[in-house]
């Protein structure tokens, strides 16, 4: 009665009857039992913060910070959000660890109030570290540093590197914080993760996109090398909007209140460009599939292109239905996926879309120049996404993600121009990929599709 998905509950229900001695403990431990409580308790958080929304957006309406509505998928996307689309704000294109790893480095730098930093991976090694020490520095200096990260993906990280940077006065926290014992059989807990990549610094300035804290993004992988990701710089308004979700997670997790601490004020003088923004977080705890919702209503409102690219591709049959619809009434549809990824379940998984994709006309291809990790959408000539989510199940039902939505034809179209360029590095593939591999190697991309939609 819990799952999101259809296939979950019939998964479910079937192994719960049929071999109730194996899925009776696992329910048990990975179900849903105890996912009300905590989708209950984050939203009485929300409950909280949700008055921010609307503080922010009136402060947005005296700035006349708000975009003109025109209905359509940007109205959808602001009630979704419950922030309005804003103007006034300038994007900034980072391709890569080195331009982003600059770019906010020298943020922090020249950070005067308050940094917010939230990552998935958080890794011990010369990104990771030098990291640890700008923002221990700023501290030290008298800067207000919040950092937020996922147990899970942090698995990894040593004590030491968190006690360092508590010990230059950075308040460092675990979203989950799942220290102790009994904590560690709270699996189910577990398999929901905050996704978010996030970096704020004096409400100013705000970094959202792929990258994670490591050396690899930076291209020094052992195997997947080069890493090919993006991220975005943006300013204006909406850099203040991204500290919503930061907020939220912070007050959730660590019972604290940041509302006072953070500048929320808006004026014309924050203005820094022409282009419309909107900062989109999504979760299980919504009431609403907020991520699902989006990429579906984003399909659907494409009028010439929708282009993906996304280092983990599993889309479930509503997503499936809209690319095709879309390539039918004559919409230019890629998909861009790796060629390898780092989980195999994945790269199963996505070959079982090959044959009803290129029937319908949808072009998908697999980057050959390294490991492709970014997560952006173009849609027509004018509208871009970039952000932590990727096209599949755990990013549309299970993780907490956050992307931005930027409408600007300038932004656009270097998003494009970037496109063009991994495509480029890319094959085409067809649906005659499939043919001449064995049966066990088909019933092995049948099974993983299915393991991968009713996680």
């Amino acid at each position: 009665m819990q799952t999101r998905t259809e296939q979950g509950s019939v998964a479910w229900v079937v192994s719960l009857n049929a071999i109730p001695v194996v899925a009776v403990p696992a329910w048990m431990v990975f179900g849903d039992s105890k996912l009300d409580s905590y989708t209950s308790t984050h939203r009485a958080g929300l409950e909280k913060t949700r008055p921010l929304a609307v503080k922010l957006t009136a402060n947005l309406r005296a700035a006349k910070a708000i975009a003109p509505r025109e209905g359509g998928v940007l109205s959808m996307l602001e009630k979704l959000s419950l922030m309005p689309l804003m103007k006034g704000n300038q994007a900034e294109l980072l391709i890569d660890g080195k331009a982003t790893f600059d770019s906010i480095f020298k943020a922090i730098d020249e950070a005067e109030n308050y940094i917010l930093v939230q990552f998935y991976i958080v890794r011990n090694d010369g990104n990771g570290i030098a990291l640890k020490e700008k923002l221990a520095a700023k501290a030290r200096e008298g800067v207000m540093v919040r950092v937020l990260l996922d147990d899970i993906g942090c698995l990894d990280l040593p004590g030491s590197y968190v006690d360092e940077l508590r010990d230059a006065g950075v308040d460092a926290r675990f979203f989950m914080d799942f220290s102790g014992e009994a904590n560690w059989f709270q699996l189910n807990f577990r398999n929901h993760r905050n996704h978010r990549k996030l970096v704020v610094v004096d409400g100013k300035k705000a970094f959202i996109g792929g990258h994670n804290v490591g050396d690899e993004y930076l291209g020094k992988h052992p195997v997947r090398t080069p890493w090919r990701d993006s991220h975005v710089l943006l300013t204006g308004p909406v850099a203040k909007a991204a500290q919503v979700p930061f907020v939220e997670d912070w007050n959730w997790a660590t019972g604290g209140d940041l509302l006072d601490k953070l500048d929320w004020d808006i004026s014309e003088a924050d203005f820094a460009g022409e282009m419309e923004a909107l900062c989109l977080p999504s979760g299980p705890a919504d009431p609403l599939e907020t991520c699902a919702l989006f990429y579906l209503a984003a399909i659907n409102s494409a009028k010439d292109k929708v282009w993906i690219a996304s280092p983990y591709f599993v889309p479930d049959g509503k997503i499936v239905a809209a690319l095709q619809l879309a390539a039918m009434r004559g919409v230019d549809v890629r998909i861009l996926i790796p060629e390898e990824t780092d989980s195999k379940l994945v790269q199963l998984s996505s070959m079982s879309y090959l044959k009803e994709m290129s029937d319908m006309g949808i072009k998908m291809y697999r980057y050959q120049n390294g490991f492709l990790h970014q997560k952006v959408v173009l849609v027509d000539d004018d509208l871009a996404t970039i952000g932590s989510a990727n096209f599949d199940n755990r990013s549309f039902r299970l993780n907490f993600e956050l992307t931005t939505v930027i409408r600007d034809e300038s932004f656009a179209s270097e998003v494009e121009k970037m496109l063009t360029q991994d495509l480029k590095n890319s094959r085409l593939v067809t649906a005659d990929g499939l043919e001449g591999k064995s049966n066990w190697y088909r019933l092995s991309v049948r099974a993983s599709r299915m393991l991968a939609l009713i996680q």
